[in-house]
């Protein structure tokens, strides 16, 4: 499942896994990681959610102090923030690979708007085979609106961007019960799996095991796997398929089903789009909504809320998320797509409701 199976995969790297105790970068681990990616990753779209500005902020500045105030940490991490993308851009230029820093902030996944923004940056990194690399904009969070860990900014990451899997590379080979074994899988988060939290946190680290257990409900409901595994030794990637020491975290229904009996159990569309035999037709072969086959829109909503879809004789045929707001696609109605950056004067998306994006009634 871990790498076979999945075609988007999220790394989650903590503090301890990228930053040394001295406060330097890990080069030597962060290269097996990336050989690791290239020996595995052919054909697959990889994020890697990465933890380390403060600690490498700390150092640079020459701070010693554990307990920092909310203000003074922040920049603190506007300063780290540089040295840990330049530090991957190096090692990343090495082999050859692309890679883009994402600054998310709980606004950016929270609000689904924002979120349908995000997840189209992301989209656009992967066309250009570049690999992101995400961390939470520390420079500007509060302690009311902030995830607190990387943890959990990563299962949001992954829900998202629909990943299959999401690694969190710890200081641990996983999760382990009241006998010190590890526990393989888990199928469910109850009483007892909460039993097992240790609360004991690292030098650097914001989170404890407790933190990846919120992270494994928001990816078991969404429909990715989990796993919890050791980021200490060198190629960490090759050591979970060969030795595979882990805790595997098992989601309850599948990605695409979770995202789909979202979109269907809203009850109630923002607005109708209307649309020709030919839109319809294509729609019930699996295929996007696209422009042309719009004849006319009922209503008024905004990007990402949901629209109902219906053709000439309103015979109800989907319900899906739409790409654009209805303004926007008043003016681009009955036009094919390569048109529609002429018409609106930016460049967008061809899809006004994208097939991953639509359910069939």
């Amino acid at each position: 499942m871990l790498v076979d199976n999945s075609t988007k995969i999220v790394f989650k790297l903590g503090s301890s896994t990228v930053v040394d105790k001295k406060g330097k970068f890990k080069t030597q681990w962060v290269t097996s990681l990336i050989k690791d990616i290239k020996k595995y990753g052919k054909g697959k779209n990889f994020v890697i959610v990465s933890s380390g500005a403060i600690a490498l902020g700390q150092k640079y500045l020459r701070i010693k102090k554990k307990k920092i105030k909310l203000e003074m940490s922040q920049a603190i991490a506007a300063v780290g923030q540089i040295h840990l993308a330049g530090e991957f851009q190096k090692l990343f230029d090495k082999f050859k690979v692309k890679s883009g820093q994402i600054l998310i902030s709980p606004d950016d996944t929270e609000q689904r708007r924002r979120a349908l923004n995000v997840r189209s940056t992301f989209d656009n990194l992967f066309k250009l085979k570049a690999i992101p690399i995400v961390n939470e904009n520390d420079t500007t969070a509060t302690a009311e609106i902030k995830y607190g860990d990387n943890d959990r900014l990563a299962a949001r990451v992954a829900q998202i961007i629909g990943a299959d899997t999401l690694v969190i590379f710890s200081d641990v080979d996983g999760l382990y019960d009241k006998s010190k074994k590890i526990v393989r899988k888990v199928n469910k988060i109850d009483e007892k799996i909460y039993s097992l939290i240790d609360n004991s946190k690292n030098l650097y680290g914001s989170g404890g095991i407790s933190t990846k257990l919120d992270a494994a409900k928001i990816c078991m409901n969404s429909g990715c796997h989990m796993f919890i595994a050791n980021g200490k030794k060198n190629n960490s990637i090759e050591n979970m398929i060969k030795n595979k020491v882990f805790t595997h975290f098992i989601p309850k229904i599948s990605r695409l089903d979770a995202r789909k009996k979202w979109i269907i159990s809203s009850l109630s569309s923002s607005g109708i789009i209307y649309i020709d035999q030919g839109a319809a037709k294509a729609l019930s072969n699996g295929k996007s909504l696209l422009a042309a086959g719009i004849i006319k829109i009922k209503g008024s909503f905004e990007k990402g809320e949901n629209v109902l879809i219906v053709d000439e004789n309103e015979n109800q045929l989907a319900r899906g998320l739409a790409s654009f707001n209805s303004k926007e696609i008043e003016k681009i109605k009955g036009k094919q797509s390569k048109e529609i950056e002429k018409i609106l004067g930016y460049l967008s998306k061809s899809e006004i409701v994208h097939k991953d994006d639509m359910v069939k009634l």
